[in-house]
Parts: C-alpha cells; sequence; structure tokens
C-alpha cells in the first residue's frame, strides 16, 4: 500500500505519547494507519542519542518521523542522518504552538513565515529520499485564515511539498496555553474542506476534535484525502483503531478484540523487559484499551499501581486482566 493511501488515516504526533512503545501498540490494531513520531528538533537528532531518539521496531511501518525546526541547513542535516534509520516518510511541524517550540522559532510561529517553510521543505526534499509533508495550522493569532492559508499551501506546495495535513484551528502564541490550543480556537472544518477544493492537485488531509472512525468517514466522504486522529486514538485505542483497517481501508478481516492485543503484547513487552525496561514504559499507553468497557477501571486502576514497581513483568499485566474481570463482575 502506497504511504498516500496509509494516510487516509493518520495517528498524530503527539509530544510524551507516541513514542516507540506506543506506536507499536497502536500498529497491533491497525495494519494501515500511518503513525508520527512525537516531534524531534533538528538539533538533537544532530548532537543528540540519534538511536534513542530515531529508533523504532519494524513492525511500525509506515511510520513517519517529525521533525522541527526553521534552519534549512540543519533540517537537511536531520534528513540526511535520519535517512539511515527508514523511516516512510519525513514532515515538517509548522503546528505547534508550544513556549519552547515559539522560542526556537519552529512551530506554529512558522505560519507567519511561509517563505522561511519553502526554504526549509526544499532544503528537506533535496535530502530526502522518502516524501517531506506539512503539518501546519489554519493561521496565528491575528492572521485571518481564509487569507493566510492558501497563501501558505501555495507558496509550500510551489517548493514541492505535495501532501499536507492542517489543524482545523488557529493557534493562539499569545494568550493561550498550549493545552488551551487544542481545545479554545474555534473549528473550522469548513475551510479545511475548501482548500481541497482549490488545492485539487494537494493531497490534503484534516486534523483536529476528531474522535471516531465515524466523523473520519464523513471527512473522507466530503472529499478529504485524509484524516488524522490525535487524543482519541490514544486515549480510547480500541474504539478508534480496532475497526480502521475494515472501516477505513476495506479489509475484509475480522478485527482483533482488546483482549487479543494485550496477548500480543506480551513479547514485545518481554523484550522491553530483557532489554532492560520498565514495564509502565509501555502499558502507560495500554491504560485506555478497555474505555468503555465492563472493568475498564480495574485494568486502569492496578496497572497504574502496579505497574511502575521493581519486578513488574508481564505477570503484572496478566493480573491486570484479572483485575478487569473482577472489576466487571
Amino acid at each position: 500500500m502506497k504511504i498516500q493511501q496509509n494516510a487516509k488515516l493518520s495517528i498524530a504526533p503527539m509530544m510524551d505519547w507516541t513514542d516507540r512503545h506506543c506506536r507499536y501498540f497502536h500498529r497491533q490494531m491497525s495494519a494501515h494507519a500511518l503513525l508520527y513520531t512525537e516531534m524531534v528538533t533538528a538539533p538533537a537528532v544532530i548532537h543528540g542519542d540519534r538511536d534513542r531518539l530515531l529508533g523504532f521496531d519494524p513492525a511500525e511501518h509506515p511510520v513517519a518521523l517529525q521533525l522541527g525546526g526553521s534552519d534549512p541547513a540543519e533540517l537537511a542535516q536531520a534528513v540526511r542522518i535520519a535517512a539511515d534509520y527508514g523511516y516512510d516518510e519525513i514532515n515538517l511541524n509548522v503546528g505547534c504552538p508550544s513556549d519552547r517550540v515559539q522560542s526556537g522559532c519552529f512551530g506554529a510561529v512558522l505560519m507567519e513565515r511561509p517563505k522561511l517553510v519553502a526554504e526549509c521543505v526544499a532544503a528537506m526534499i533535496a535530502a530526502s529520499p522518502v516524501e517531506v509533508t506539512v503539518k501546519c495550522r489554519i493561521g496565528v493569532d491575528d492572521q485571518q485564515p481564509e487569507a493566510v492559508l492558501p497563501a501558505f499551501l501555495e507558496t509550500v506546495a510551489q517548493a514541492g511539498v505535495t501532501r499536507f495535513t492542517i489543524h482545523a484551528r488557529k493557534a493562539w502564541l499569545k494568550g493561550l496555553s498550549p493545552k488551551e490550543n487544542r481545545d479554545i480556537p474555534p473549528l473550522d472544518y469548513g475551510l479545511v474542506h475548501a482548500m481541497k477544493r482549490d488545492f485539487a492537485h494537494l493531497h490534503l488531509s484534516i486534523n483536529g476534535g476528531i474522535t471516531s472512525l465515524a466523523e473520519a468517514q464523513t471527512h473522507l466522504d466530503a472529499g478529504m484525502d485524509g484524516v488524522m486522529i490525535g487524543r482519541a486514538a490514544y486515549q480510547t485505542p480500541a474504539a478508534v483503531l480496532l475497526a480502521a483497517d475494515h472501516v477505513i481501508f476495506g479489509a475484509a478481516r475480522a478485527p482483533h478484540t482488546a483482549h487479543e492485543i494485550v496477548m500480543r503484547m506480551l513479547p514485545y513487552i518481554a523484550d522491553h523487559l530483557a532489554g532492560g525496561g520498565r514495564l509502565h514504559q509501555v502499558t502507560r499507553h495500554m491504560l485506555g484499551l478497555f474505555a468503555g468497557q465492563p472493568g475498564a477501571r480495574g485494568w486502569r486502576r492496578y496497572l497504574s499501581e502496579q505497574a511502575h514497581r521493581d519486578g513488574a513483568d508481564t505477570q503484572t499485566v496478566m493480573r491486570a486482566l484479572d483485575a478487569m474481570r473482577m472489576s466487571a463482575a
């Protein structure tokens, strides 16, 4: 399956959430959805622990690396380094509203500098063996999105980008926290759909406030090329991902159950522990697996209390299933 097809449904890059363990867990539920790393800054890639920042399990494919930065030369160098790791896509973050991102002049603040973004992606494309894409907002602060967004898309597309993911909210860099920026600015799905009509040659995905496969399918039916889901995929992963291959990608096979996903994770957990890892590093991403099901609270509570303890192992996970059954009784 070509990555453009995988992008019909993607899981958003989320700081401190979508690490390699999270992505492996999500991949057990969907073979086709496109997964993204947390944002990694170009300087971190160049100067930091590359295996820790860029390493991933081959089972995670298709997986995209999201980079943050605003220096074309640095971004190109980071792309060349990442090429050895075999990512399926490189994405430039032009949407994150956090303070540390603003101070580094990257993320959503770059919506104000489309020509710089064009220079960055041109350098990245020249260095990359795989497609370079952009994730952006509809605008920032007092910008008028209906004027800013099409100009941004046109400028960056001229540099060679053909695939964008658009978070259908403004980012308010002055006055709202990163958390507030995920909820308070109103969604403007209509504008994003209008961009697809106006830029039919571009592959456009829509992001922001989408919580279910039914909502995702509505956007696809309305003409969007792809849908990106964030917090809902993390907080209620089974509800979003277990049926994704069938509903979004047309796969014939019956979806796995949440219980089967736990069983599929056990060998991975055992390998992680054998390598010196801790159980909670994996299971913290699994707390919402049974959300909405009887006994979910027992599962979540047991793992939350026990997974960080010395000696916690795969049997701890099995006991969490027992706690769930008891809680449901």
